[in-house]
């Protein structure tokens, strides 16, 4: 393949990849502030080295990502209380995402993979997979593979390395120790360490309460404890996730 980025491909390319089976994968992130250190296109970026990485092993190009993302939750995002966030409503979300896949099957592709990095996102795309299956024409032996989060199948060791024994949920992860280290790892360029701080809400329940009360919401926007991510608990971590999903791939599509 001369590139394994869609974009890069002209349309015969594009079809004699499609018609050879070389499948797509849909890096799907947000435009979210992650605390006063990381660039608010964190999860895009993440999303799409991985699925970047994953992409020639498993015969996948790589689409233009999808940079908006559903609205951000105070508990496990900050909130839309901060300047700089764009999100959009679900229904948006799920309609772009839908409208993709169909595109992608008309044009042969049967192996398709959606690749999210944005918390907020998870059941949406899932339901967008669905009803493009069941909208296309073209959904015959099209096989979508739904990937909420990649991150969250780490091994006991890859978890000790990054968190050491203080992990308080993936919700709380946001901006925090395992994104910070992972940006510093692959886009240190992104990343203000000298402005990351500990931060977290002053209560975090197990409900969320709309508008969103002031204690929900820290005022970095950091939900955790981003001063102690590192660029080689990056790179201890980052292969695991990446083999994790090229395995994954590989076995269901």
């Amino acid at each position: 393949m001369r590139s394994w980025w869609y974009a890069d491909l002209t349309w015969p390319e594009l079809r004699d990849a499609a018609a050879s089976g070389t499948g797509v994968v849909l890096p799907i992130g947000s435009t979210e502030q992650h605390g006063p250190h990381l660039a608010v296109s964190c999860d895009v970026d993440l999303s799409s080295a991985l699925a970047h990485a994953i992409a020639e092993e498993n015969d996948l190009l790589v689409a233009p990502p999808i940079t908006y993302g559903y609205r951000s939750r105070p508990l496990s995002g900050g909130g839309q209380t901060f300047p700089g966030t764009i999100s959009v409503s679900a229904r948006t979300l799920m309609a772009v995402v839908e409208d993709v896949l169909v595109e992608l099957m008309r044009s042969g592709f049967k192996r398709l993979v959606l690749l999210n990095w944005h918390y907020e996102n998870a059941n949406f795309i899932y339901e967008a997979a669905v009803l493009a299956r069941e909208r296309s024409p073209h959904a015959d032996g099209v096989r979508i593979m739904v990937v909420e989060a990649a991150f969250a199948g780490l091994s006991e060791h890859a978890m000790e390395v990054m968190f050491e024994g203080d992990f308080q949920g993936w919700d709380v992860e946001h901006a925090a120790i395992l994104e910070t280290s992972l940006m510093l790892h692959l886009c240190p360029e992104k990343v203000l360490f000298d402005r990351a701080v500990d931060d977290a809400s002053a209560r975090h329940p197990s409900y969320d309460l709309v508008p969103a009360p002031d204690d929900f919401i820290p005022a970095s926007g950091v939900l955790w404890k981003a001063t102690l991510a590192t660029a080689e608990k990056g790179a201890v971590v980052w292969p695991e996730i990446v083999a994790g999903l090229a395995v994954s791939v590989a076995r269901e599509l």
